[in-house]
């Protein structure tokens, strides 16, 4: 991150499925990168203490957590009720439904991540929502792993701050915030539902996370903010204006080429080309040779 110039929010994921050493060894990690950072001075890394899910965490691994988080006043990321079987899980084991279980143990908190969040109740979304977190929609993730999808129109409505991820499906925002709002139009059963809501996520959602950790300003073309923002090649066929430009940047920004990428102020992609000191070439080559070694393993 530091030699592509780019921001991040960053955590291991501590889970009790390769052992209690393991586990251990996972929450010192996390411990460790959070206190490294305490001073918030880096602008471009941030870090929260990561989970994996309720599911694969016991309590003993959650009162340990949330010692350290405790301790360190950091956020959490976790996956929440991802799929069905994570409330079926925690019901039948501890009696609670996820948030009702992690709210407990004091691991949700206003710089809180709660990725997925697709078999919440509007009881847990409110939950959420008085505690300050965020919840983090991957749409494309769920429809891959067919689990279901997000009541994202119901969380907006009961107050959630609702994000956009894309889970390592893709790596084009614009992409999933397109797959998003088809698959609102599906759960909702109304293909004129969801279209504020799922804009909302990329446009206001997101900006209003990393604005948690980077401050005010962040996600935003002000006077006085940080200079984070992309230049699109997209010379419209209709009015594009302030009543339209969300409707063009789903329908059509979205299949437009970005041609520049800055951040704090750096030009770190200019006319679709990258403007670092870094090997592209070398890179896949050693991400093909690691993801080959890691195979081998599994």
């Amino acid at each position: 991150m530091k030699d592509t110039g780019l921001r991040a929010s960053l955590c291991y994921e501590v889970s009790d499925r390769d052992g209690l050493d393991r586990r251990d060894e996972g929450i010192a990690e996390n411990l460790h990168f959070v206190q490294s950072f305490a001073g918030g001075n880096d602008e471009q890394l941030k870090a929260l203490f990561g989970m994996h899910a309720a599911f694969t965490l016991g309590d003993d691994s959650l009162d340990k957590i949330a010692l350290a988080v405790q301790e360190t006043g950091c956020g959490t990321h976790i996956h929440v009720a991802e799929a069905e079987s994570d409330q079926k899980y925690n019901i039948e084991h501890y009696g609670k439904r996820v948030v009702e279980r992690l709210k407990d143990h004091g691991l949700i908190n206003a710089l809180s991540i709660l990725a997925h969040g697709v078999y919440l109740n509007p009881k847990e979304m409110m939950m959420v929502s008085e505690l300050g977190a965020a919840i983090v929609t991957n749409p494309q993730s769920n429809l891959n792993n067919a689990v279901g999808i997000a009541d994202v129109c119901k969380m907006s409505e009961l107050g959630v701050t609702v994000g956009l991820g894309t889970d390592a499906m893709t790596v084009n925002m614009l992409e999933e915030l397109r797959v998003g709002l088809w698959a609102q139009h599906l759960k909702q059963n109304n293909p004129s539902a969801g279209f504020m809501e799922i804009a909302s996520t990329l446009v206001y959602g997101n900006p209003a996370i990393a604005q948690k950790y980077w401050g005010t300003g962040h996600g935003t073309i002000t006077e006085g903010a940080v200079a984070d923002f992309i230049l699109v090649d997209y010379d419209p066929h209709t009015p594009l204006n302030a009543d339209t430009w969300l409707g063009h940047l789903i329908y059509g920004i979205s299949q437009a080429r970005v041609d520049a990428t800055v951040c704090r102020g750096d030009i770190l992609m200019w006319d679709g080309e990258l403007l670092l000191n870094l090997d592209e070439a070398e890179l896949r080559a050693e991400s093909r040779a690691l993801a080959a070694a890691l195979w081998e393993r599994f």
